[in-house]
């Protein structure tokens, strides 16, 4: 005697994913052409993702509490450029749209007023495309 067994099969329709607001952070919102919010670039949005990682300070993003490199605390601290520098490449990461091959260069350099300026060159994973982001913290 056969069995049969009643299998359901469930047809999901994938939501189209949700566009990011175009906004630096310590900015003010963008609006568009007509009016409205602006939205963002898929490179422009990379950016965005890695200021933001950069100048979130660990523990204050409640949603993930160990997100950030909180590079605005390393201001006037004993720090030196190639740790800062680690620290920086160590974040890139965990950046989804940072390709790890080739490796993302950084360069970081002391300014004259105490800030610390740095230029980062990454390579964006969808487009293989080389983008260069710079820095400037303190001061």
């Amino acid at each position: 005697m056969l069995a049969f067994s009643r299998v359901r099969v469930c047809l999901v329709r994938r939501k189209p994913p949700v566009a990011d607001l175009a906004h630096v952070i310590g900015e003010d919102l963008q609006l568009g052409p007509s009016g409205d919010l602006a939205l963002v670039t898929a490179d422009a949005e990379t950016q965005q993702r890695i200021l933001h990682r950069l100048l979130t300070s660990p523990g204050t993003y409640i949603w993930q509490l160990s997100y950030g490199a909180g590079l605005p605390a390393l201001i006037g601290s004993t720090v030196s450029q190639q740790q800062v520098a680690a620290v920086i490449r160590a974040q890139l990461g965990y950046e989804a749209s940072v390709a790890t091959t080739p490796e993302p260069e950084v360069s970081v350099s002391d300014g004259l007023f105490g800030e610390i300026n740095t230029t980062i060159i990454y390579t964006e994973k969808s487009t293989g495309i080389n983008q260069a982001l710079t820095l400037s913290t303190g001061g």
